[in-house]
């Protein structure tokens, strides 16, 4: 029998305004949610110097909360699937901020890696891309649904923009503790916004649509799809890269003599011109074969990064550095998972991007944890920058000959009539 998809109503509100709406939602919860994880990079030297904890000991909390985020997605996905998007971002928020307030209130390591590590990261992974991505792609049409997709990750931009001088200018102010605990409240300031990217149009609400294949069925022809599986395996290198380069980019500079506070302003710029290019790469998967864009920015990401570290250090180059790296920050987000939904449909969107985003974080806990193994090994991050620009051509010979072909969808078990 088929079934009529669950929602609340909202019958007074046009269906653009109603996408508007979520689009704004799902901005503010990544705001929330991405702008405080972009801050931990600057708790490093002080939990360091200040705290007496060992830098492998904060890069190996930092890089847990992006394994924990990676195997807990496909799990919050699916859930989104099912119950909706209220019920996960309430509870992933409620959980994020219980993470930074332990690692606020108990000066300790082990609590540190509980609290950043285990409790952020199961926080994370309910109010982030696999959440609010897969509410925006169901809410908008599937010729906007890119540029949607789009609009919503620079939306969340604005929380790395806002949030990395607030937290340094907390922390410098008020220290540690009072800095993460005011970031913890404005992460439960965001529970309330996934009741909003539940909320679809009457239209939508009262549709009646067939009924969908078991999941273990989809799970299984995505992942003996070819193009999936060059898109997982692609995505890991994109969390090795921004996870690396967010969580080291500043004590990485203040090792080359550069202005003290330049590694802050650095990561703002990039939340800054990701705002843009997040926009942008929307746009043109809405324009162009997703896969080919997803190319082309990791290849120029790539070429970025090795030229960074060979050229000489320098205010501008790191301003450069910074606003090109933006521009092809976050963008990989909309696109991949836009990708995901124009080959397997919506359905199942939160749980395929889930599965698809565990490599990124796989790819994003080698990123963070190896910067610190290596810097306490060898002194220096050199390694970690050839290996992070060398993956970013790798990824781009994976993307471009991906199929986006519109996969079947698996056909149902057949019930036998009773006589």
């Amino acid at each position: 029998m088929a079934t009529v998809r669950k929602g609340h109503l909202l019958p007074a509100i046009p269906a653009k305004y109603q996408v508007a709406l979520v689009v704004i939602s799902a901005a503010l919860v990544l705001s929330a949610a991405m702008g405080i994880r972009q801050t931990f990079g600057l708790f490093v030297g002080p939990f360091s110097y200040d705290r007496g904890i060992p830098v492998t000991q904060i890069a190996l909390a930092i890089a847990l909360h992006n394994l924990v985020w990676g195997f807990a997605q496909p799990f919050a996905g699916a859930a989104a699937d099912r119950y909706g998007c209220a019920r996960i971002v309430a509870f992933g928020a409620v959980v994020f901020a219980a993470g930074l307030t332990l690692a606020a209130l108990v000066p300790s390591g082990a609590m540190l890696v509980v609290g950043i590590g285990l409790l952020v990261g199961i926080g994370i992974s309910c109010t982030s891309f696999g959440i609010v991505l897969t509410a925006v792609g169901r809410a908008a049409s599937a010729e906007k649904r890119s540029l949607a997709m789009g609009l919503a990750s620079a939306g969340g931009s604005l929380g790395q923009v806002l949030m990395i001088p607030l937290a340094q200018n907390v922390r410098q102010s008020s220290g540690i503790a009072i800095s993460l605990l005011v970031l913890a409240l404005l992460m439960l300031a965001a529970a309330p916004l996934g009741i909003v990217l539940d909320r679809r149009s009457a239209a939508d609400a009262t549709r009646v649509e067939p009924p969908a294949a078991p999941l273990r069925q989809v799970l299984g022809q995505a992942c003996r799809h070819r193009g999936f599986r060059l898109l997982t395996l692609g995505f890991f290198t994109c969390g090795f890269q921004l996870a690396f380069i967010a969580t080291y980019l500043p004590g990485y500079l203040f090792l080359c003599h550069m202005p003290v506070g330049l590694g802050a302003t650095a990561l703002m710029l990039i939340g800054l011109f990701n705002m843009l290019g997040s926009w942008a790469c929307g746009w043109l998967g809405g324009r162009f074969r997703q896969q080919y864009v997803l190319g082309w920015l990791y290849l120029i990401r790539g070429v970025t990064i090795g030229a960074f570290f060979l050229l000489p250090k320098t205010s501008l180059s790191v301003v450069i550095f910074a606003a090109v790296m933006g521009l092809t920050w976050l963008g990989t987000v909309p696109l991949t998972s836009g990708l995901v939904a124009k080959v397997f449909g919506t359905r199942h969107l939160g749980t395929l991007f889930g599965v698809c985003f565990l490599s990124h974080q796989v790819g994003s806990f080698l990123g963070a944890w190896s910067g610190g193994f290596v810097f306490d090994t060898t002194g220096s991050y050199s390694l970690v920058w050839g290996a992070t620009a060398l993956a970013g051509l790798f990824a781009a010979l994976l993307h471009f000959p991906i199929d986006d072909t519109t996969a079947h969808a698996p056909r149902l078990p057949v019930t036998p009539a009773r006589a």
